[in-house]
Parts: structure tokens; sequence; C-alpha cells
């Protein structure tokens, strides 16, 4: 239950980088048992907001206040004594560490020689994950887990420096319906032993479930406060964009006749089995199904990462064999994987270089790189998709989620592919260039691209796809017109048979 007890005040924080002001005097405050809801789009200041909390950022000007302790300027090892942890959605666990050692890396417990306790570590480490309901070994390797799992080693990690405010950063967009469900739990008990928690999520429907407040930020300042339970996600979308948000999909179907892609009883190994469908020119099929029920495997096949123990694919009336990704972008596909930071793009190097990296063959003569091509090129795509970047030179590192991700669409639309996989396409990116990405597909689609389009966000599978196909446990279980196709007909198709069989 949540107290008057303030945890965290935060006061006229500021904070300013070269040529951006990254917060103008912002107010925050945190109460002890509750779950506070930090929203906004990228490049709001939510991050920005919390590095300074956790002492990895020193603002401008602003007073920090923790639990009655005063600062201007907190370091990361006072945050941490004052009992500041921060969990991200991409995990700072070691993957050949077992789970005890991450969960005590760097304050090992030691015996009064000063010799590394293993016995303690291991005893204290399962009694947190006992705590916790985690049913995970201690001596478990982190590679070994599911994403899922890693999750929640992270939050019980946070729990062994004797956490009192807690800060998780989109810590349910790996997860499943049903590990969402396990990881809310564990909130509400962090909640009621009297934590104070900060959540951050693009996936509004998950503060109205956790919530108690929500504060919205826009362009580095405060915007609004509210109780969760007197907000809705309109209101919410209005106060962070600015501005309505009125039928995100703009769906303006586009489907030709012309089959461009026939995929019959495609089988990987271990991953699916029997799969046969058709996308048409200009049309968006949408992939819906659980976590692990094999739609990224299926992506990663058809683009050569993965190769295919028997089937057939034929790709605009032309037999398919992409043994490797270069082949398969020879043939005009390409890929935006779930993982664009990892896999989607070389994030050291510049908007530019990222654009063009599958056509560099097309833009060099004699083995040198036409540069003024080169600059042409990415300049007519940063335009076109109204990438916020200071210059075509600025490593993509540096840009917001839905920018990044514009530029992983926009290297495929430089290549000039025929057909488009995408394997979820928003996650992680704002409401706001949520809608811009949305008009982008369905603008390509309009022009003729096909789409295979993978998402674990329902309402993003039924407003922008024509059909539906649903996976489960590797097999297509449905195939749904738009027509067909709701969340509660998805869903019975996308859990295990034998869940539907007990039901």
């Amino acid at each position: 239950m949540m107290s008057d007890d303030v945890l965290v005040r935060m006061s006229g924080i500021t904070k300013n980088y070269p040529g951006v002001a990254a917060l103008r005097g912002v107010d925050f405050e945190l109460r002890a048992g509750e779950v506070h809801c930090l929203v906004g789009e990228n490049g709001a200041g939510k991050s920005t907001l919390m590095r300074i909390l956790t002492g990895a950022e020193q603002p401008d000007q602003g007073v920090i206040t923790i639990d009655g302790h005063e600062s201007g300027h907190l370091r990361p090892a006072e945050a941490h004594r004052l009992g500041v942890s921060a969990i991200y959605q991409e995990t700072d666990l070691v993957p050949e560490l077992t789970v005890a050692q991450n969960m005590f890396l760097g304050h090992e417990p030691r015996n009064q020689f000063g010799v590394l306790d293993r016995a303690a570590m291991r005893r204290e480490a399962a009694r947190v994950l006992r705590e916790l309901n985690v049913p995970v070994p201690v001596e478990a390797r982190i590679s070994e887990l599911t994403a899922a799992n890693a999750q929640l080693v992270q939050i019980a990690k946070a729990l062994t420096r004797k956490t009192r405010v807690l800060i998780m950063d989109e810590p349910g967009a790996v997860l499943s319906d049903h590990e969402l469900k396990t990881l809310f739990e564990i909130v509400r008990d962090l909640r009621a032993r009297g934590l104070g928690i900060i959540y951050i999520s693009h996936r509004l429907e998950e503060l109205l479930r956790i919530g108690d407040r929500v504060t919205v930020m826009r362009d580095g300042r405060w915007v609004a406060t509210s109780n969760v339970a007197d907000t809705s996600v309109p209101e919410i979308i209005r106060a962070m964009v600015g501005r309505e948000l009125t039928e995100q999909y703009h769906k303006t179907p586009a489907v030709r006749d012309e089959i461009a892609l026939s995929v019959q009883g495609l089988t990987v190994r271990d991953h699916f089995t029997d799969i046969s469908f058709d996308v048409r020119r200009g049309e968006i099929v949408g992939l819906a199904g659980l976590v692990g029920a094999g739609r990224s495997s299926l992506l990663a096949c058809l683009f050569g990462v993965i190769p295919a123990t028997s089937g057939t694919v034929i790709l605009n009336g032309e037999p398919l064999r992409a043994r490797s990704s270069v082949a398969a972008i020879e043939r005009g596909i390409g890929l935006v994987p779930e993982d664009r930071r990892g896999t989607g793009l070389v994030l050291s190097r510049s908007v530019s270089e990222n654009l063009m990296l599958p056509s560099l063959d097309r833009l060099s003569r004699g083995g040198a790189l036409r540069q003024k091509a080169l600059r042409d090129v990415a300049k007519k795509y940063i335009a076109e998709l109204r990438v916020k970047t200071p210059s075509a030179a600025q490593p993509v590192q540096y840009l917001s989620g839905g920018n990044q991700q514009k530029v992983v669409l926009g290297k495929w639309l430089a290549r000039g592919v025929s057909l488009l996989l995408l394997d979820e396409p928003t996650a992680g990116v704002d409401v706001g260039a949520k809608a811009e990405i949305y008009a982008l597909i369905n603008k390509l689609a309009a022009e003729g691209m096909s789409i295979l389009m993978a998402s674990s966000e329902l309402p993003e599978v039924l407003g922008m796809s024509d059909r539906v196909l649903v996976m489960s446990e590797g097999r297509l279980t449905a195939e749904l017109s738009r027509e067909e196709a709701t969340q509660e007909k998805i869903m019975s198709f996308a859990v295990p048979m034998s869940t539907r069989s007990a039901s």
C-alpha cells in the first residue's frame, strides 16, 4: 500500500548537452510502497532523469533528496549506498557466470579472513530467489536461462543490495503475457514490502495494470502527474505527444492478385514444422503467437540465417534457396530484426553508413565507394523517413529507439527490396514514432511491397494486417482474414494445444 513517506524528491533538475536541453527544471517524487510509472516519447528525458538518480550523470542544476539525504551531485557508489538500483531491458548479467555469482557481482560475501564465501553466496542467493518465487537454480549459468528468467534474476540481483528504490526500464519488453503476470506478482510483492518502484514502459496498457501514479514527460519537461486510476491510455498519449493520435494505423488495403511469396511445407528441425502460406504483392501478413511459437525462426529461415530442413519457397516466381543473408538480400529480401541494436545496426557507425550497408555493392566503383552517391542517398532517406539526427555523420547509437528503427527500415528502402520481414517492428518505440512507422509500412505496401510482420502486440497485428497467421509450438494453427481476426480468436489458436484441450 502506497504511503505518504517520500523516498525520492528530485527538484528543478536541469541537464544540458552540447546543443541539446535534455532536462528543463524537472520535478519528480517517489513514495514508499508505490509503483510510479514514468512515460514519454523517446527523447523526452526519462533516461537522463534516471541516470541522474543512479549517479551515472550529474545535473547542471537541481537537488536530489533520497530518504532524507540531500545531494546536488550524486555519485553511483552513493546512490547504491542509499538503496537505489536499476534494471534495464538489456541486462548487465555476465552470461558465463552462475546466477549466484551474478547476483553478488561486485559485493561478494567474504569470511572473517577476507576469503570469498561461496557457500554463503549460494545460500543467500537461493533465499532471495525463493522469496521472489523465482524457480531458477543458483548454479545455473545465465547463458542457460530464458530471457524472462534472466530478467527476474536482474530483479533478484538488485535486492541483494538492500534496495529501497528500484528503477525498472522496459522490464516487460521481452516477456510473454504469462511471464508478464509473474513479473507483476513480484512487483506487487516488492511494493507491499515498502519499496518505491519507478516503472518505465512504452506499452501503456502495462501501466494501468501495475501502476499507482504516472508522470508524463515531454521535450525534457515535466508535463503531468496523476493517479493511474484517474486516467486512461488516450489521455496519457495526448499528454506525451501534445496532440491526439486517432486512427493510429490508417490502414488502406493495397493487396494485389499476384503471389509474391509462396511457402510450402517449410520445416526447420527444433524450430517449426510444415509451414505453408502465401503472401501477395502489396499485402501485409501478420504473424501472431506466444513467445517461442517459432515466428522469429521462420523469418530467420526466409532471410537465410537458419537453413531449412525441408520444404520449398518460391519468391516472385523463382525458387528461393537462400543459404545466407547475402543471398537473400540479392533476391530482394530485407529483415528488420527484433534486436535492432544487436543485429540490425552497427551502433558505432554513422547514420549514412548504416543506411547504405546492404547497398555498398551498388555504391562502389572499382572497389572504392562513390562518396557523393552515398551522401546523396543517405540525405534522401533521412529526409524521407524524417530521421531526427544532427547530421548523417551521427553514430546511430546516439539516436532514439524510434529513429534507430527508421534507419533499419531505411536501409532496405535504399536497397529496393520486394519482400520485407518485420520482427517486432515497434518494440521499444514510443507512440509518436510508432504512428510514423505504421504510416511508412502502409505506404510501402501501397507501392507493391510484400510484408510479413511478426508482432507480440495484438492491437498492432489487428490494426496493420490484411491477414493474420497464428503459430503455436512451431506449427501454423490458423489463418484469419482481417474481418475474422480478433484478440480472443488469435489467442485461442496461439495457446498450446494441451492448454486448449484442458479448457
